[in-house]
């Protein structure tokens, strides 16, 4: 059986430009300046080449369902945009065996101006399929994503999350070989992501196609996909099995335990990022492997680049291993929301969730008036290993079985024998 996607020394290399010390500054300089620019071409001095992606190669069967995760900046992104076809690769080859749908961003493959209905038959129209094929699939891609009342509705007035359920149920049902779905799903609540994996892992193991899915959230990696590439400064680090790849990349992420984000660019218009993330034991020890007696210290840095126009609250955001939120825990104290570099610390006690995995969100908010504004959120991206010596816990009494829930608190108990 030959691979349904074939991945031969892939790489993409952009130019970074600098503006030069004689760069025109006006519209004279600029025009006296065009025939040297078109005569010269190529390269400038000072120019800086990036590669997003360098050397990347590998195979993928048909029916397997693939994760991609790696920091940010990694190139998962660029990956997927090669893989679409949205973009030329600069060097290698990627031979597709299949036709392939993509869920890279919301709204993707939507025509703003044209109504829900009509952007259904857009699309399988560019995925070659026959109006009577796109027909066939109609009410169940409708049903699927739940905007039936608004099919005839301009998908410009679509909020994101409609646009998301819309996109994956059109992108799922029109019977692609190759279904591509980056992070966009973390746009849905949380029943819908729950149906969309259902709905990979039907496709992938009822109708034998394959699924490439990019998230930061481990969890719904682990949970669909049987095999994981992991991308590192721009390389394919590992193309393993699942629990092999997140094991890496999880000590990649945690060597330390502190995550650097100092170094990626900053998203255009954006009023602050955060920085840095790091988990350590009450003693400083950096880990990401806790007892379940230990407190937890996270600490996050993070910068603000424009007046946030109000208070600029740090937030935690905790989920369990599926995804499903735990609780969210915000700074009590106020700081205000002024251009600066800012660290905040929080300590989560010994004994409040039980044994396993928890992921932990890091967020920047403010609410002005009666808007809330997201100056960053960054989706699971600690995880906190909480172990448990089942022999040691003193109120399990011998019972060495799972203790169910996802917390684990100590309250005070009283009393005992009533009549002897």
């Amino acid at each position: 059986m030959k691979p349904v996607i074939s991945v031969e020394n892939l790489g993409k290399r952009y130019r970074i430009r600098h503006a030069a010390a004689d760069a025109p500054t006006n519209f004279r300089e600029a025009l006296a300046a065009l025939p040297r620019k078109l005569l010269g071409g190529g390269a400038r001095a000072g120019d800086e080449e990036f590669w997003a992606l360098r050397d990347v190669s590998f195979d993928i069967m048909p029916g397997e369902r693939v994760g991609i995760i790696g920091r940010n900046g990694a190139g998962k992104s660029t990956l997927l945009k090669l893989l679409s076809r949205i973009t030329e690769p600069t060097t290698g080859k990627i031979t597709l065996r299949g036709r392939a749908a993509s869920l890279l961003e919301v709204g993707t493959g939507f025509h703003p101006e044209l109504t829900g209905r009509e952007n259904i038959y857009l699309n399988g129209a560019i995925l070659g399929m026959s109006r009577a094929e796109v027909q066939k699939k109609f009410d169940e891609i409708v049903d699927f994503a739940g905007v039936e009342k608004f099919l005839d509705t301009p998908v410009k007035r679509y909020s994101s999350g409609m646009s998301v359920r819309l996109g994956f149920a059109v992108a799922a049902h029109l019977e692609p070989e190759i279904l591509i779905v980056d992070e966009v799903l973390a746009v849905g609540d949380r029943e819908f992501q729950k149906k969309c994996l259902g709905k990979m892992e039907e496709v992938s193991e009822g109708e034998g196609r394959t699924v490439l899915f990019v998230s930061h959230q481990l969890a719904m990696i682990e949970a669909l996909c049987d095999k994981t590439l992991l991308l590192e400064n721009s390389l394919l680090a590992l193309d393993a099995v699942t629990s092999e790849a997140i094991t890496r990349y999880l000590g990649i992420n945690t060597f330390g335990c502190a995550i650097d984000f100092s170094r990626d660019k900053p998203e255009k218009n954006a009023k602050a990022r955060l920085l840095k993330a790091s988990l350590a034991r009450a003693d400083g020890t950096p880990t990401w492997n806790f007892e379940l007696n230990d407190p937890i210290h996270i600490r996050m840095e993070y910068e603000i680049f424009e007046d946030t126009g109000g208070p600029a609250v740090p937030n935690l955001h905790f989920t369990d291993a599926g995804g499903q939120y735990l609780c969210v825990n915000n700074m009590p104290e106020i700081l205000h929301g002024k251009p600066g570099r800012y660290a905040v610390s929080c300590v989560v006690p010994g004994h409040l969730f039980n044994a396993g995995q928890v992921c932990v969100g890091l967020a920047l908010t403010s609410y002005v008036g009666t808007s809330l504004q997201v100056h960053f959120f960054a989706r699971s991206i600690l995880v906190i290993n909480i172990k448990e010596d089942l022999f040691a816990a003193s109120e399990r009494y011998g019972y060495g079985g799972p203790m169910p829930g996802a917390f684990r608190p100590q309250f005070a108990w009283s009393g005992g024998l009533l009549h002897g």
